[in-house]
């Protein structure tokens, strides 16, 4: 390896110049100390032995001994037996950056919604099938990943959706995706390559989803809700709407279930002006006190688009999701698919190995009953602290939204909560107009402590009181 620059076992460059500079160990040492002092090298990272690094150099040993010697003396490396020769932690009054950046704010006490119980995750099965496939996984599977999803997830996701959700899948229209917004985009972008150019959106409804939509250029109209769940009539005031996001088991943030008779005009409507119904099925997995909704894909294959995910059953971080399409529109949705994002074929068939294998769904009986119970101490104490707010959208999910009078300002609670610790969210967050409804708070229990149930209501209720106008 040249002298003037090694790439060294931690991928940092050293610039080393040449002769002109000084002698070598002194030109190591000055190289060295500047990779410290400028952050490449880390506190904690481990240099290479002075053999080693004397090799790729093609210099003597004498050189780097040198070098590191010098460096321990003027305290920024720690050399020590046994455990090599490692950077130490500097100081401000050293010059360097700080060692670390400040990591990203977590609230003590977790109320946002979106997340299920990141301490549930089931790991150890998690790890089990993850073994089991990379130990049969033939060298070819390596490659890039499938644009469609791998054809083993496909086939074992068609299976369980049909079989637990209701739905009429068939394999070949299942698109793996990386969740229920990338797939919201996805078919958005082949609604505009087909002409379609507004689509509807719950108001209020899940910002992520509305955002994903305008990214592709459409106009995004919003389309208010009342008790039965989306105002139908409404979507023909803009004729130029033939398409519509909607999550009709348990809407979100209000929690209302979309009747029956909605379903069957919803479905109307798409026939009669050739649209499309995205289906967003969130959280169907966790109802408590009625019987689990099917889907509407299930009821007219031809016009919906089932869209799920693992985010709220298992964790965002998989980045795992799903769009079946009817198969008119299957062809037009994967010509979309130009970037390399999708998600890893060993995550895609670790999935497919804890499905087929029975701990998805006995995660989710666990989970059913885990959430409930803490569902039920959470209503239990907003009741007895909080008596004039009105709780709504209990009967299942992860979240209850709460509304109060408008003497008291969420914005403000939503700030003194997080000075205290704890994260909840603004019901205006996922509003596009006003709303007579008045103020709330959308509450996620999914990733709250069970022992912290009684001491974020009180919390919740004190910054309440302490808002109020």
């Amino acid at each position: 390896m040249s002298n003037f620059q090694t790439n060294l076992a931690w991928d940092t460059l050293l610039e080393l110049g040449d002769g002109r500079h000084g002698p070598l160990h002194a030109r190591l040492s000055n190289a060295l100390r500047g990779a410290i002092r400028g952050g490449r090298l880390p506190p904690g990272s481990a240099l290479p032995p002075s053999r080693a690094l004397a090799e790729d150099l093609g210099c003597s040993r004498w050189v780097v001994t040198e070098a590191y010697a010098q460096l321990a003396a003027e305290g920024y490396l720690d050399a020590r037996v046994g455990s090599g020769t490692r950077v130490r932690p500097l100081g401000r009054a050293a010059g360097g950056r700080p060692a670390e950046a400040s990591p990203a704010w977590v609230p003590r006490i977790d109320l946002a919604p979106g997340l299920p119980d990141l301490r549930a995750f089931p790991l150890g099965r998690w790890v089990s099938a993850l073994r089991a496939v990379a130990s049969t996984l033939p060298y070819a599977e390596l490659g890039y990943p499938d644009a469609t999803g791998h054809p083993r997830l496909r086939q074992v996701l068609a299976e369980y959706l049909t079989r637990v959700r209701g739905a009429l899948v068939d394999p070949a229209d299942v698109t793996v995706c990386r969740g229920v917004a990338d797939g919201t985009g996805r078919v958005c972008q082949a609604l505009r390559a087909a002409g379609i150019g507004a689509v509807a959106v719950e108001d209020p409804g899940w910002h992520r989803l509305r955002e994903a939509a305008a990214a592709t250029g459409l106009r995004v109209v919003p389309t208010r809700l009342d008790g039965h769940g989306l105002r139908v009539g409404d979507l023909d005031e803009d004729p130029a709407v033939r398409a519509v996001v909607v999550s009709p088991t348990h809407q979100f943030p209000t929690g209302v279930v979309l009747s029956a008779e909605r379903r069957g005009a919803l479905l109307e409507w798409a026939r009669r002006v050739d649209g499309v119904i995205l289906e967003d099925d969130y959280d169907a997995e966790f109802r408590y006190d009625r019987r689990p909704v099917g889907t509407m894909q299930g009821t007219d294959r031809s016009r919906v688009v089932l869209l799920g995910s693992l985010s709220k059953t298992l964790s965002p971080a998989l980045g795992i999701g799903w769009a079946v399409t009817p198969p008119a529109w299957t062809g037009p949705l994967r010509a979309t698919a130009g970037r390399l994002d999708w998600p890893s074929t060993l995550d895609q068939l670790t999935f497919a190995a804890f499905l087929q294998a029975g701990s998805y769904d006995r995660h989710l009986r666990a989970a059913r009953k885990r959430y409930r119970l803490r569902r039920d101490r959470l209503v239990r104490a907003l009741a007895e602290r909080l008596p004039d707010a009105r709780v709504l959208g209990v009967a299942a999910g992860l979240h209850l939204l709460v509304h109060f009078d408008g003497a008291v300002d969420c914005a403000e609670v939503v700030g003194r909560a997080a000075a205290g610790g704890m994260r909840v969210a603004n019901l205006d967050t996922y509003r596009s107009r006003d709303d007579a409804a008045g103020p709330g708070l959308v509450l996620g229990y999914g990733n709250l402590a069970d022992g912290q149930v009684d001491e974020a209501v009180a919390l919740l209720a004190a910054t309440v009181a302490s808002s109020r106008r």
